[in-house]
């Protein structure tokens, strides 16, 4: 601590030094994969490459000298290093791609979620390259001996000559950065701290400063239709939304090895070819609920925009949210929810996450509550990583070797590959439990299960891990998700609903989480304007 007290310098020279560090430590896995798409066919390609770390330094070099005054430099300095050393941590450990969706993952993400990411290693990396070098911009002592307006000068003169070193590059390189930036969207991602300070701005804007949020009712016309009226029985329909289960790793959909061995056996309905809204679950969970498709989404909207569960309301269907796995996304605000975990249901739960069957905790006893028509949704924890060894019970784990860490980077792939797909058998025994508890109802109620995953998982494959990435190039383990339907006799007698038909049919049709609304309101015959039978799955097979 001594020699840091000494450590002395000029501004011009903090602020070459703080560039420096951004671009050198900071941006090193940036330079590096840019450099890897440079093909090295002629000496103008070495130019270009040695160009890259030169641009990004004059840049943070600009920022520093127009922004960093006395009085906020140290501060935003150990904010953005602070803010680069995190994000960092996750780039190199889990591909993970920083954009807006991903800060909107960590603003609404819960505390067991966060704690499974806070690592050794993660404490490690950011004392290393984080807290140190903080510590080390903030007891540095910048020489005052210049006048003000000197010092000022110095700043504007710097900028300027950076700017310029900028203009030439371009002008020499223009074409080889453009093919940069338009062949590789995500690299540019990949610089700190501009990742993480657009996705916050865009996040914040999104969230708070986006006009008007006064809440948006759809589907006020919303009524019963004519079948479920005519049937003395009700109808009760649980959709199970699962987490994180990649359709890869589901033996319905052909996995070579046996990870729905209760589902099989269940009768149900499989779609092998269905797709996610989106790569993580703040945008998944809100898409799916809305009257919006993939192609027109608008996550602002979403926020304060009626979805299907509050049009079923309207339409007097009771609605159940049971939640495992950190909140609805705002799908569930304005119906009544509960948060299983809660419960503190000592034999599924520890001390920061429960186990899915939670959700059944004495699902019977509100069931036998009920008097009318009903949807309960049930949104499992299901695959979350990276902690997958706690996803399951211990009867569970039969395939071995497993990944007992959260470190899944470290992991052998095949063990890692194990203790996911021993939290698929898992998913697959929690559904197969559901549809048990459906039958046993099944005199009271025409009874349909629907369940469907918001979302895939990298588990090593070209290097990521996790999810997130974002839609325009996520890997297909991150948005082909595992979908099914299971009814009674009776409910497909009620609703002229031809199985054979649907099995039929799921086997070659494409759907996705597009299909959700308006399958929900079919399932349950409500009838309103919003309603679009070309995007119920279920409407061609009935009669």
């Amino acid at each position: 601590m001594k020699l840091l007290s000494r450590l002395r310098c000029n501004e011009n020279t903090f602020n070459v030094c703080a560039a420096l560090f951004f671009t050198v430590v900071l941006n090193a896995l940036f330079i590096s994969h840019a450099w890897e798409t440079i093909p090295y066919i002629t000496l103008h390609d070495y130019f270009f490459a040695a160009t890259l770390p030169l641009v990004l330094f004059c840049a943070f070099l600009f920022i520093f000298s127009l922004i960093a005054l006395p009085w906020i430099r140290k501060p935003l300095v150990v904010v953005l290093v602070l803010a680069s050393a995190a994000a960092n941590y996750f780039i190199y450990s889990f591909s993970t791609v920083i954009d807006t969706n991903m800060i909107q993952n960590v603003f609404e993400t819960d505390a067991q979620e966060a704690t499974a990411l806070f690592t050794l290693r993660y404490l490690v990396w950011m004392a290393a390259f984080g807290l140190l070098p903080a510590a080390i911009f903030t007891l540095v002592r910048i020489s005052t001996r210049r006048p003000t307006w000197m010092n000022a000068v110095h700043r504007v003169v710097t900028a300027l000559a950076s700017i310029v070193v900028i203009l030439l590059v371009a002008a020499l390189f223009y074409k080889d950065y453009a093919s940069l930036i338009r062949n590789n969207k995500g690299l540019v991602k990949m610089i700190t701290p501009a990742n993480v300070i657009s996705g916050v701005s865009h996040y914040a804007d999104n969230r708070w400063f986006a006009g008007d949020q006064k809440l948006v009712r759809i589907g006020l016309d919303a009524h019963k239709g004519p079948l479920i009226k005519a049937e003395k029985k009700k109808t009760l329909v649980i959709f199970v939304l699962g987490e994180t289960g990649r359709a890869e790793d589901f033996s319905l959909g052909g996995y070579g090895r046996e990870t729905n061995p209760k589902l099989a056996h269940d009768n149900v309905i499989y779609y092998p070819n269905a797709s996610s809204c989106g790569t993580e679950t703040a945008i998944s969970v809100p898409c799916m609920f809305s009257n919006m498709p993939r192609a027109h989404y608008d996550a602002s909207l979403a926020h304060h925009q009626e979805g299907v569960l509050d049009i079923m309301a309207h339409a007097g269907v009771n609605v159940l949210w049971r939640e495992n796995d950190g909140g609805c996304k705002g799908a569930c605000d304005r119906v009544p929810h509960t948060d299983m975990t809660k419960w503190k249901v000592s034999e599924l739960c520890r001390s920061n996450f429960c186990l899915d069957d939670v959700l059944l905790h004495r699902l019977n006893n509100y069931i036998d509550s009920v008097k009318d028509d009903t949807v309960i949704v049930l949104h499992q924890m299901g695959s979350h990583g990276p902690a997958y060894y706690q996803r399951y019970p211990a009867e569970m784990r039969r395939f071995t070797p497993t990944c007992d860490s959260n470190q899944i980077q470290d992991c052998n792939h095949q063990a890692l590959v194990n203790t996911y797909d021993n939290s698929i058998l898992y998913t697959d025994s929690m559904l197969d439990s559901t549809i048990t508890l459906l039958k046993s109802w099944s005199s009271k109620y025409n009874v349909a299960l629907v369940y469907l995953s918001d979302h895939g998982e990298s588990l090593g494959e070209h290097g990521m891990y996790l999810h997130g990435t974002p839609y325009v190039f996520a890997p297909s383990q991150q948005t082909h998700i595992p979908f099914l339907l299971w009814m009674s006799d009776d409910y497909a007698r009620t609703y002229d609903i031809n199985q054979t038909c649907l099995r039929q049919k799921a086997k070659s049709d494409a759907v996705s989480q597009d299909n959700i609304f308006h399958t929900l309101l079919g399932m349950m015959n409500v009838q309103t304007g919003e309603y679009q039978p070309a995007l119920d799955m279920v409407k061609a097979c009935q009669s």
